[in-house]
């Protein structure tokens, strides 16, 4: 299995290296640059169309990888289920209008809307979260309740990954944790579709995360990911998510922590995006409405350049995984009781995230506008 894995991890690496300088010199042709504002961290105007290489690479190495799985595999050869082909064709959904925004604009309803469809296409292929496994003391749940649950996730991590998309390097690299996390699961159940399709994401990401934290604008080798690559990893990680916690005896064993294990790899976006939506209700302002309280601008707040606030965030993402896995396997602590303590552990961060900032005479909500 593992040959195989490294094999699409490294097609698509490939594939990132070849592509992302064309997509430079494309943009930077056309023109197609994400504009610095008075909410925005950069300063010079950097090509957005880093995302549009994720989907294809990624698909390409994929299906290379499985076809030649295949063609030497016969005992074990990859199949295609109603709901791999639901799930590509959501997928495309999303590709599409984050690449169109990307491109020309889209409004947030529009982008709302499709990401509903594009969630909805998998329950009715019969891929949907049908089991809690004790989370607030229920199991198994029926496929009305299920179905709804399923949606609800797919569109909140899709959204969270792209809110979150604030700082260089900051959503790839929570999504490059949450992929190896992911892998890791996949590879303990030997689903190799899986792994093969998750390698194969993380190879593209390489690259782009090289040239996106380490290009320099002023010479047209910086690029952002845009919403064709933030929605579509947010998308692909919420599949991931219902993939893993679906109880399918026919695809892997029943495990109690399937659900804690998958939560654990999406804490920070997931708790960013609730923290910000209720400071946000709190102050009256709209809840769509765009800020700077994410947790990278207020680290930022208290004197961390972008660097610095991107090592951190992701330090406290794998700090959360290691507490979750402690709390788990060794004091063997049940699900609620770890969600309990992480909402606890995370609301003591911003605290002392907040006396940082008090302690510079900032505020520590901070409105659309730009930071004194």
């Amino acid at each position: 299995m593992i040959i195989y894995i490294l094999s699409a991890f490294l097609l698509s690496l490939i594939c990132g290296v070849v592509i992302t300088p064309l997509i430079l010199d494309f943009c930077k042709r056309k023109r197609l640059y994400d504009i610095p504002n008075e909410r925005k961290v950069h300063k010079n105007a950097t090509p957005r169309l880093g995302g549009i290489s994720f989907l294809p690479s990624m698909l390409l190495a994929s299906l290379v990888t499985i076809i030649a799985y295949n063609h030497n595999i016969h005992e074990q050869q990859v199949q295609v289920s109603t709901w791999t082909l639901g799930f590509f064709f959501s997928l495309l959904l999303i590709y599409g209008v984050g690449l169109i925004d990307d491109l020309v604009g889209l409004g947030a309803k529009t982008k709302f809307t499709v990401q509903i469809v594009a969630a909805t296409i998998l329950p009715i292929c019969g891929l949907y979260i049908n089991n809690l496994y004790g989370f607030c003391g229920i199991h198994e749940i029926p496929f009305s309740i299920g179905s709804v649950l399923t949606v609800f996730v797919i569109v909140f991590v899709s959204n969270a990954l792209n809110l979150i998309d604030g700082i260089d390097g900051l959503s790839a690299g929570i999504s490059l944790i949450a992929l190896l996390g992911f892998l890791v699961c996949f590879i303990r159940e030997d689903i190799i579709a899986y792994c093969i399709l998750i390698s194969g994401l993380i190879g593209i990401l390489i690259p782009f995360l090289y040239y996106n934290i380490l290009g320099k604008a002023e010479d047209n080798r910086k690029i952002f990911m845009g919403d064709s690559g933030s929605l579509t990893l947010g998308f692909i990680l919420g599949f991931l998510f219902v993939k893993f916690t679906m109880d399918n005896p026919n695809v892997k064993h029943f495990r109690l922590e399937s659900m804690m294990l998958a939560y654990s790899l999406l804490i920070v976006p997931s708790f960013d995006v609730v923290r910000v939506s209720l400071v946000r209700l709190f102050h009256k302002a709209h809840i769509f409405q765009a800020d700077k309280n994410h947790i990278h601008h207020k680290l930022m707040r208290t004197g961390m350049n972008q660097h610095q606030a991107l090592i951190t965030i992701l330090a406290i993402t794998l700090v959360f995984i290691l507490i979750n896995l402690t709390l788990w396997y060794l004091i063997k602590i049940n699900m609620s009781c770890v969600v309990i303590i992480d909402i606890v552990i995370w609301m003591l961060l911003h605290w002392c995230i907040n006396k940082a900032i008090t302690k510079k005479n900032l505020p520590v909500y901070m409105p659309n506008q730009e930071v004194a």
